[in-house]
């Protein structure tokens, strides 16, 4: 027991590690790329930061300031001096701290202090560095800093101005746009999606069947169409973090081409994923996405975006011009990272050409091995078998059990079982119960009985033959109601679950 305990509590601690290490700046991995491992693109708008130094020229051993400052917080950074002709070159000299509280300095290129970084995630608008030439300083050099505002929105590689040694002549201006690997333009949509045009103009996945998007805040609504050698998709669905869907090739997960919209503080980023087995989707490194758009109202989150039919920029996309399942899936997501699903995925009930006819799709969130086997295991035993046998064992010294764990059911299966529906059939079921246990009960302490109260009108020699066969006929008509009751609830549970 010690050592499981031990072994948990390393688990735990390296856990943890893990988890904070962005947060404690600790990002040596970041040294050559100085890109934060987020899963996320750079930013690609002008840069509210600034990074600066106190000085145009510098000699080995001489100290220069830099300051990266902004008109906004900003919680991490990681900042580099790098050959001003060879950007991607090796981190060049060290750095001393000026307030050691908020900074750190790093090892990169195996020189101590030649990056620093932050040592918190709280909010700063400025930080200031000192830095010692190297003796094998090249002719010019710059800095480099990568600007974190929140998890999933930074800058990367934000330049100061060059600075040169003694007579050398300064190099040409880096540009300070970074270059996106994000093309996509951005926008704000107006107003929900609408299944209008469903069937004719474009094919539309709607869950649940006939539900409209622009007025249902419970209704996850997918929509394609072609124009020319493009596919615009439209993705709506009620979520706390992230919708998404997927081309698969078959109706199962793994190695398929996913699109995300992730809701990351009120601002929705719009991705493509390659998903493998059951890991984390791999984000593209450079964008197929066009026309990018989204809107978050009312919990619910829309996106919509064009991709082109062929890809050959990005290999791993597929081809639209052929068939596959598609997968609609949504749940919680922190700090811009996607959780697993919660619910199972709604999947297409037949394979579809994305660039085909319009079609109207239909879906289930289970394969009917899965239908069946959370009816022979929930339905039937509970609902049915087991609510119906207590009934035989009622006039037992054992009492009947609460009931109320029925509904802590709902919450641990994977199925989006219909609501209000479900809980009002459980609900119902639950006073179907205790209606015939009250009714037992009234039978057991003979409120309920055949004959006469008055005394003056019982026989004077009692057979009680009579009473025994009026007991036992009541007996068998209250569980002939009983069951007839639970099977009725049981095929409405069964009906609700088929449905799905």
């Amino acid at each position: 027991m010690w050592n499981l305990q031990t072994s948990l509590a390393i688990l735990g601690t390296l856990c943890l590690t893990a988890v904070s290490g962005y947060k404690n700046g600790k990002v040596e991995k970041s040294c050559e790329s100085m890109m934060p491992e987020h899963h996320s693109q750079p930013n690609t708008t002008a840069s509210p930061y600034t990074l600066t130094v106190n000085a145009s020229k510098f000699s080995p051993g001489v100290d220069i300031r830099v300051t990266l400052s902004g008109s906004e917080h900003f919680e991490g950074f990681l900042i580099q001096a790098r050959d001003a002709t060879n950007p991607d070159g090796s981190a060049l000299g060290s750095f001393a701290l000026v307030d050691p509280k908020i900074s750190q300095r790093l090892t990169c290129n195996s020189i101590e202090g030649s990056a620093v970084s932050h040592t918190s995630n709280a909010k700063k608008t400025e930080i200031q560095v000192i830095w010692k030439a190297p003796s094998n300083a090249p002719p010019t050099v710059h800095f480099l800093a990568t600007v974190l505002a929140h998890y999933k929105t930074f800058w990367l590689k934000l330049p100061s101005p060059v600075i040169s040694q003694g007579d050398a002549t300064p190099a040409p201006p880096q540009s300070t746009t970074v270059m996106s690997t994000n093309s996509a333009s951005t926008s704000i949509l107006p107003h929900p999606f609408t299944s209008e045009g469903c069937g004719k103009r474009k094919s539309c996945l709607i869950d649940p069947v006939g539900c409209n998007s622009s007025i249902d805040t419970n209704c996850f609504f997918l929509s394609y169409s072609t124009l020319d050698q493009t596919v615009s998709f439209e993705l709506s669905g009620p979520a706390q973090g992230y919708v998404s869907f997927a081309l698969s090739k078959d109706e199962w997960m793994g190695d398929d081409d996913a699109y995300l919209c992730v809701n990351d503080g009120g601002h929705v980023s719009v991705e493509a994923a390659h998903t493998t087995g059951r890991t984390y989707p791999e984000l593209a490194s450079k964008s197929v996405l066009t026309d990018v758009g989204w809107r978050v109202s009312d919990g619910v989150i829309q996106c919509k975006f064009s991709r082109s039919i062929y890809t050959p920029q990005d290999p791993v996309r597929f081809s639209l011009n052929n068939s596959y399942y598609l997968f609609l899936a949504h749940g919680t997501a922190e700090n811009g990272m996607i959780h697993r699903h919660t619910w199972q995925p709604l999947i297409s009930s037949h394979h579809q050409i994305i660039t085909g006819p319009p079609q109207i799709l239909t879906g289930s969130r289970s394969p009917l091995l899965m239908k069946c086997h959370g009816a022979s295991h929930v339905d039937v035993p509970y609902s049915f078998a087991h609510s119906s046998g207590l009934r035989f064992s009622f006039y037992l010294p054992r009492k009947m059990e609460h009931m109320v764990s029925i509904f802590f059911g709902m919450k641990q299966q994977s199925l989006l079982l219909p609501y209000p529906w479900t809980t009002g059939i459980l609900s119902a079921f639950v006073v179907w119960n205790i209606v015939l246990k009250l009714v037992l009960q009234l039978h057991k302490h003979d409120v309920i009985r055949k004959g006469s109260d008055k005394d003056d009108e019982l026989p004077v020699l009692s057979d009680f033959s009579g009473d025994v066969n009026w007991d036992t006929k009541f007996r068998v008509a209250v569980l002939a109601v009983f069951v007839l009751g639970n099977s009725a609830f049981c095929f409405s549970l069964l009906g609700s679950i088929g449905n799905v």
